[in-house]
């Protein structure tokens, strides 16, 4: 059974620290993400989320926001209740991380919507900027979810869990993410993102998703190289890491045509 350790910088924090001035979290809490079902209590119910991905996420992580936009009624409802449940010190590992993965990708989702048609999430001002993300009584951005709370936990794979609306970004998984299956959830997006037309791998060289380079602090944590984390994944091995390009990123719309 693999155990990866994460240490939860502002992962237990609203409730057990609340917010800074800032509406950042800062307090620190560790705990294991442990495979499979150990500790996985259910606080809240990310089912409204999964029926709707399924619906209206197709395999390749596009999204027909045409129809999605007809279904707010229950997308609302989601979005509002995940304003209504923040975590608290009660909740394991694996439910945080379930929750402030599906609170990024469906706000993220929401934005689009509050804002479609449109030709790419960079059209909106402010996206990642704007505090419109709910928790309890405070607001964040998505930047500040994404930075001061998802890639702060120390776990790489949130980088290929959460989805920015774009075709260069991870895919959308077309199901929620829940405590129960984080552990396999994440090592399904990594394994996909590695191994998609997204970075092209070879033995004598790669030219990899942008990704890897704007995170790349997340992936060697000061200990190993990119080569060697891609390397545990990636289906084709790479010997030679001194010959690495990087690829445009397209931020056109995540969308079905």
């Amino acid at each position: 059974m693999a155990i990866f350790p994460i240490g939860l910088s502002s992962c237990a924090l609203f409730s057990a620290a609340g917010f800074s001035s800032k509406g950042l979290p800062h307090t620190q809490v560790k705990g294991e993400l442990i495979s499979t079902i150990s500790n996985t209590s259910t606080n809240i119910d990310h089912s409204t989320w999964h029926n709707l991905l399924q619906k209206y996420v197709d395999e390749r992580g596009l999204v027909n926001y045409e129809g999605l936009k007809k279904d707010r009624k229950a997308f609302d409802k989601y979005i509002k209740m995940l304003s209504e449940n923040k975590p608290d010190q009660s909740w394991s590992v694996q439910e945080q991380l379930a929750y402030y993965i599906n609170t990024y990708n469906a706000n993220t989702v929401k934005i689009v919507l509050d804002n479609y048609p449109l030709k790419t999430i960079q059209n909106i001002d402010g996206a990642t900027t704007k505090e419109f993300v709910s928790m309890g009584t405070k607001q964040i951005s998505l930047g500040a979810l994404e930075n001061s709370i998802l890639r702060r936990m120390n776990e790489p794979r949130v980088n290929f869990a959460i989805c920015k609306a774009a075709i260069s970004s991870p895919r959308l998984l077309n199901e929620a993410y829940t405590a129960g299956a984080i552990n396999e959830q994440l090592e399904f997006a990594t394994r996909s993102f590695i191994n998609s037309s997204k970075n092209l791998i070879k033995p004598e060289s790669a030219h990899l998703s942008r990704i890897f380079d704007w995170y790349s602090g997340d992936f060697t944590n000061g200990s190993i190289t990119i080569g060697e984390y891609i390397n545990r994944y990636s289906e084709v091995k790479m010997k030679n890491w001194n010959n690495i390009s990087f690829r445009d990123y397209n931020w056109n719309l995540n969308k079905q045509s």
